[in-house]
Protein backbone atom coordinates (compact mmCIF):
# COMPACT_ATOMS: atom_id res chain seq x y z
CA UNK A 1 0.00 0.00 0.00
CA UNK A 2 0.94 3.46 -0.72
CA UNK A 3 -0.96 5.72 1.04
CA UNK A 4 -0.61 9.82 -0.19
CA UNK A 5 -2.94 12.41 2.39
CA UNK A 6 -3.39 15.53 0.55
CA UNK A 7 -5.07 17.81 3.31
CA UNK A 8 -4.64 20.31 5.28
CA UNK A 9 -3.35 20.56 8.86
CA UNK A 10 -6.44 22.49 10.32
CA UNK A 11 -8.66 20.27 8.91
CA UNK A 12 -10.45 17.79 11.43
CA UNK A 13 -11.16 15.25 8.55
CA UNK A 14 -7.56 15.44 7.17
CA UNK A 15 -6.61 14.80 11.25
CA UNK A 16 -8.91 12.02 11.43
CA UNK A 17 -7.80 10.35 8.41
CA UNK A 18 -4.30 10.66 9.72
CA UNK A 19 -5.00 8.92 13.40
CA UNK A 20 -7.18 6.39 10.77
CA UNK A 21 -3.39 5.36 9.87
CA UNK A 22 -1.41 5.91 11.93
CA UNK A 23 -3.75 3.71 14.76
CA UNK A 24 -3.46 1.05 12.07
CA UNK A 25 0.24 1.74 11.61
CA UNK A 26 -0.17 1.97 7.95
CA UNK A 27 2.79 3.84 6.50
CA UNK A 28 1.14 6.84 4.70
CA UNK A 29 2.73 10.37 3.29
CA UNK A 30 0.96 13.58 4.25
CA UNK A 31 0.81 16.53 1.66
CA UNK A 32 0.08 19.84 3.47
CA UNK A 33 -2.14 21.78 0.31
CA UNK A 34 -0.99 24.92 1.53
CA UNK A 35 2.57 24.20 0.93
CA UNK A 36 2.50 21.67 -2.24
CA UNK A 37 -0.43 21.49 -4.82
CA UNK A 38 -1.56 18.30 -6.38
CA UNK A 39 0.22 17.83 -9.88
CA UNK A 40 -1.26 17.64 -13.05
CA UNK A 41 -1.34 13.66 -12.94
CA UNK A 42 -1.89 13.15 -9.46
CA UNK A 43 -5.02 15.94 -10.19
CA UNK A 44 -5.70 13.44 -13.31
CA UNK A 45 -5.94 10.15 -11.07
CA UNK A 46 -7.82 11.18 -8.23
CA UNK A 47 -10.43 12.76 -10.82
CA UNK A 48 -10.46 9.42 -12.71
CA UNK A 49 -11.02 7.47 -9.38
CA UNK A 50 -13.63 10.39 -8.07
CA UNK A 51 -14.76 12.52 -10.20
CA UNK A 52 -14.28 16.16 -10.85
CA UNK A 53 -17.66 17.70 -9.14
CA UNK A 54 -16.51 15.79 -5.88
CA UNK A 55 -13.13 17.37 -5.42
CA UNK A 56 -14.45 21.25 -5.77
CA UNK A 57 -15.77 22.20 -2.21
CA UNK A 58 -18.52 24.32 -3.16
CA UNK A 59 -18.61 25.99 0.33
CA UNK A 60 -14.77 27.10 0.25
CA UNK A 61 -14.62 30.95 0.00
CA UNK A 62 -12.57 30.44 -2.89
CA UNK A 63 -15.32 28.93 -4.58
CA UNK A 64 -17.58 32.23 -4.02
CA UNK A 65 -14.73 33.97 -4.79
CA UNK A 66 -13.91 33.25 -8.35
CA UNK A 67 -17.57 32.25 -8.97
CA UNK A 68 -16.75 28.95 -10.02
CA UNK A 69 -20.53 27.74 -9.98
CA UNK A 70 -20.74 30.03 -13.39
CA UNK A 71 -17.46 28.02 -14.99
CA UNK A 72 -18.96 25.07 -17.30
CA UNK A 73 -16.00 23.90 -18.69
CA UNK A 74 -14.04 21.08 -16.68
CA UNK A 75 -10.62 21.93 -18.34
CA UNK A 76 -10.96 25.11 -16.74
CA UNK A 77 -12.56 23.91 -13.58
CA UNK A 78 -9.05 21.55 -13.62
CA UNK A 79 -7.26 24.59 -14.13
CA UNK A 80 -8.23 26.44 -11.31
CA UNK A 81 -7.88 23.29 -8.92
CA UNK A 82 -4.32 22.99 -9.93
CA UNK A 83 -3.95 26.78 -9.48
CA UNK A 84 -5.81 27.24 -6.30
CA UNK A 85 -5.45 24.27 -3.69
CA UNK A 86 -7.66 25.76 -1.19
CA UNK A 87 -10.78 24.74 -3.56
CA UNK A 88 -10.07 21.16 -2.89
CA UNK A 89 -12.07 18.88 -0.46
CA UNK A 90 -10.31 17.23 2.18
CA UNK A 91 -8.61 14.77 2.96
CA UNK A 92 -7.69 13.67 -0.76
CA UNK A 93 -6.52 10.21 0.48
CA UNK A 94 -5.20 8.33 -2.62
CA UNK A 95 -3.59 4.32 -2.51
CA UNK A 96 -2.19 3.89 -6.38
CA UNK A 97 -5.28 4.52 -9.12
CA UNK A 98 -7.31 4.43 -5.90
CA UNK A 99 -8.71 7.35 -4.07
CA UNK A 100 -10.97 9.07 -1.89
CA UNK A 101 -12.50 12.37 -0.93
CA UNK A 102 -13.61 13.00 2.95
CA UNK A 103 -13.47 10.68 5.69
CA UNK A 104 -13.96 7.56 4.53
CA UNK A 105 -13.13 4.70 7.09
CA UNK A 106 -15.17 1.97 5.63
CA UNK A 107 -13.48 2.23 1.70
CA UNK A 108 -10.07 2.29 3.39
CA UNK A 109 -10.60 -1.00 5.45
CA UNK A 110 -11.16 -2.55 2.27
CA UNK A 111 -7.44 -1.18 0.60
CA UNK A 112 -5.76 -3.19 3.78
Amino acid sequence: MNIQIFGVKKCFDTQKAERYFKERRIKYQFIDLNQKALSKRELESVRAAVGLKNLIDEKSKEYVKLNIAQIRSDQMKEELLLNNPKLYKTPLVRNGKLATVGYVPEVWGAWE
